[in-house]
């Protein structure tokens, strides 16, 4: 039809023909206008190191071309070709250091071309999950932004990932160590990336991380703060007054914990060991009145007392009293010497005694034993018996 001459058509034709024409113009713009809003307008990959890392957008990636889903096989295969693999990564970055680097090194190196996120949460997210940090976020920040690895840098990054988070910055994987990370009361905040087949594993470095650093400059507290003080710090900038005082307060608190649990200790030994003397006494001072009454007591005391016993008792009185006996024979005094009719002792310490007159032998108390009773009232008559003859 381009090939007609406009003469050999008739006026209706004419007129269709252009109309023809003009429609095929209009689809043509149509159709390039479709494939221009198609192509992906993604950031690339940096090429140059003189800039630091761009921040990201609040609205995120603005590439409307559609995003289909990646594998790690079609991603290490470096397709698809008209755009980069965006590659996510995440973490607190305080005292950012070559365990950090290297982590971000192998985020960079896990396709041929990825365009690392590096996204950096706020200290208030940190603080309360994790704890205090010695870098502000905006040092954290800045920090990233000047790594060689990183790309583009999220701002108040979220502590667990969520769908609308990743499709918001089109992310295609997440790189992380494999070690479950359980925080904010999961397990694991990346269990559902993993089960997505987003997760790529990274390797920790050892020997090195932010609490380790922390730990050094704590234990060696004394030498970096003599060498602040010689490099022109001054005491106060150091707080050097209150953290000897805090020191000191925290030494009390130990020694008034430690004394505290000696103390419940003693106690508990003490009323422990009393205890057990109270229960020993109460033994032995019954066992001591028992005795007592059997030795001392009334006529009553022997009712009730079995025959063996009673015989053991009574040998035990019949000690008691040939004890007393002896006892009384002992103290008693001796009789005065016969005086003589003039009035001089019959006896000198020069005479000798006379053969034939001996002196008269110690007066002895009478000691009967008589024979153990048969009944309680026997026993108790032979005593009282007893009792008056000693008397």
């Amino acid at each position: 039809m381009a090939g007609l001459s406009a003469a050999t058509l008739s006026p209706a034709e004419e007129s269709r023909f252009v109309l023809m024409l003009s429609h095929r113009q209009v689809n043509n713009e149509c159709l390039a206008g479709t494939m221009e809003e198609l192509e992906h307008t993604c950031p690339q990959l940096r090429t140059t190191l003189t800039e630091p890392a761009i921040f990201a957008t609040e609205t995120g990636c603005e590439c409307r071309a559609p995003h289909e889903k990646l594998t790690i096989v079609q991603a290490r295969r470096g397709t698809p070709a008209d755009r980069p693999v965006r590659v996510y990564a995440d973490g607190i970055f305080d005292l950012f250091h070559s365990g950090h680097a290297r982590a971000l090194m192998q985020a960079k190196n896990l396709f041929p071309n990825t365009y690392l996120i590096v996204g950096v949460c706020s200290d208030e997210l940190t603080h309360r999950y994790k704890g205090f940090t010695v870098m502000t976020e905006d040092e954290r920040y800045e920090a990233l932004r000047h790594c060689r690895y990183v790309d583009e840098v999220v701002k108040d990054a979220p502590w667990t990932l969520s769908p609308e988070f990743l499709k918001k910055h089109k992310i295609d994987f997440v790189a992380h160590d494999d070690i479950p990370y359980s925080s904010a009361g999961s397990e694991d905040v990346y269990k559902h990336i993993k089960e997505a087949g987003m997760f790529v594993p990274t390797q920790r470095t050892d020997g090195i991380s932010t609490s380790d650093i922390i730990t050094r400059i704590v234990r060696d507290y004394d030498v970096y703060a003599r060498r602040n003080l010689q490099r022109g710090y001054t005491a106060r900038e150091l707080n050097e007054k209150k953290y000897r005082l805090q020191n000191q307060v925290d030494k009390m608190k130990e020694k008034v914990k430690t004394v505290e649990e000696k103390s419940k200790h003693f106690v508990y030994k003490v009323e422990e060991k009393s205890h057990d003397l109270i229960v020993k006494w109460e033994e032995k001072s019954r066992e001591f009145i028992g005795n007592f009454l059997e030795l001392f007591g009334p006529d009553g005391a022997w009712v009730g007392v079995s025959p063996p016993k009673m015989a053991i008792q009574w040998e035990k009185k019949q000690m008691f009293q040939e004890r007393s006996g002896r006892m009384l024979q002992a103290l008693s005094p001796y009789q005065s010497p016969q005086q003589s009719p003039r009035g001089s002792p019959s006896s000198s310490p020069t005479r000798e005694r006379s053969p034939s007159r001996s002196p008269s032998p110690p007066r002895r108390w009478p000691l009967s034993k008589p024979s153990p009773p048969t009944s309680p009232k026997g026993a108790s008559a032979s005593i009282s018996s007893m009792s008056e003859g000693d008397e």
